[in-house]
């Protein structure tokens, strides 16, 4: 079943039918119509009437152009995109007047250019039960993200063997992003809760791609994606993303996808491994929907407890490494680097990537720093893992 909804690059085949909603909570509002004859969806942050910003994209090209200004009266005055430092170009001029759930007006540039604009409030339908999860979230929390993704088909690409599994990759053309699903091995049941997972961090990463390109020129975006281990029981990926959104330097990260093969469910560093006192926390980062209490409790197991049994751990493992002075540039004895390292499954333990700053960067690129699975199985987690 997964397979056909691949095929149908859940947006030919889910997205077709798709709206967004107002977000009344922050004030942002999506509307879709068009620009000319061009269909565009615009997103407008609206709670201050002296600082009205948002974007919108073009559907045929789907990367953002920035809108910023006032509401005076019962119209919108906005200027389209961002100056470069010290530029004083003039910028295009978007007026629309407001009515309920609609917009219209028009938008000019200084060369005399003028082109109507037409917009309604986009509607949330309902989506089918077989919406992958992550396309689920997106749908309910970012409405005009998902629209952007509005017609987007995945293309086949290549077949491989990898641990005995096999491994069919899929790319999305214009963003040249890529991700495999695995269609051998497992439960049919296991591997399509898989199949999800990856899929979504595929569509996950092409909404990071258009967010990158709003409106910043020279940005690049690009992924590396590497099957680490399969086994019956765990299952890690890495994700590599060099990346310049606009910024004076380009960011560097490293963001393993980890798996419990038989449940196809994301693991955390506590679920395999856990050092502290009671039963192992379960913090996910990145999860908006868990307390800031959880958080409080996850940040100081980290600090108290984590971090000072793993460097006594790295300094027995690999004393000339920690050894401090080793390196003048990046001091790997220091707890404060590995408070929250990145971390996936390898054939001899758990890899574990320390964390440094962005001027400091190049320091979190380390091949030594396993941990072996006989360390790693005195200290069990909160998921009961069958480990090599």
């Amino acid at each position: 079943m997964l397979k056909g909804l691949l095929r149908l690059a859940p947006a030919a085949a889910l997205l077709i039918m798709l709206g967004a909603t107002a977000h009344a909570e922050d004030g942002r509002r999506v509307f879709t119509g068009t620009l000319g004859k061009m269909p565009i969806v615009m997103e407008l942050e609206t709670a201050s009437a002296e600082n009205i910003s948002g974007r919108y994209f073009y559907q045929k090209y789907r990367k953002d152009l920035a809108l910023h200004g006032i509401k005076n009266g019962e119209m919108l005055v906005l200027d389209e995109g961002e100056q470069s430092y010290g530029d004083k170009l003039p910028l295009p001029k978007i007026q629309l007047h407001i009515e309920p759930n609609r917009l219209w007006g028009d938008w000019s540039n200084d060369e005399g250019k003028m082109l109507k604009i037409e917009l309604v409030e986009a509607k949330q339908p309902v989506i089918p039960a077989s919406t992958l999860p992550y396309l689920v979230r997106l749908h309910e929390s970012e409405p005009y993200e998902y629209r952007r993704l509005q017609g987007l088909q995945l293309k086949q690409g290549k077949t491989e063997t990898f641990n005995g599994y096999s491994l069919q990759w899929w790319g999305e053309p214009q963003t040249k992003l890529t991700i495999f699903e695995i269609v051998s091995g497992y439960t049919p049941e296991a591997r399509e809760r898989i199949n999800q997972v990856l899929m979504g961090r595929l569509w996950q990463e092409v909404v990071g791609y258009y967010e990158c390109f709003a409106g910043s020129g020279g940005a690049f975006y690009i992924q590396t994606i590497k099957p680490l281990l399969i086994t019956p029981a765990v299952i890690s990926v890495d994700v590599s993303t060099e990346v310049n959104c606009g910024g004076p330097h380009p960011d560097n990260s490293e963001g393993p996808i980890n798996l419990d093969a038989k449940t196809g469910n994301s693991l955390t560093l506590e679920d395999v491994l856990w050092v502290g006192r009671g039963s192992p926390l379960h913090y996910e980062e990145g999860n908006n929907e868990q307390s800031s209490g959880a958080f409080n409790a996850y940040s100081e197991y980290r600090s108290k407890e984590f971090a000072p049994w793993l460097v006594g751990q790295l300094r027995e493992l690999y004393p000339d490494q920690m050894l401090p002075g080793s390196d003048e540039n990046c001091a790997y004895n220091e707890e404060d680097h590995w408070q929250f390292p990145t971390w996936y499954f390898t054939e001899n333990g758990i890899k574990l990537g320390p964390n440094f700053s962005h001027a400091e960067a190049p320091c979190a690129y380390v091949d030594w720093s396993v941990l072996p699975y006989n360390v790693v199985k005195q200290h069990p987690g909160g998921v009961a893992l069958q480990l090599p």
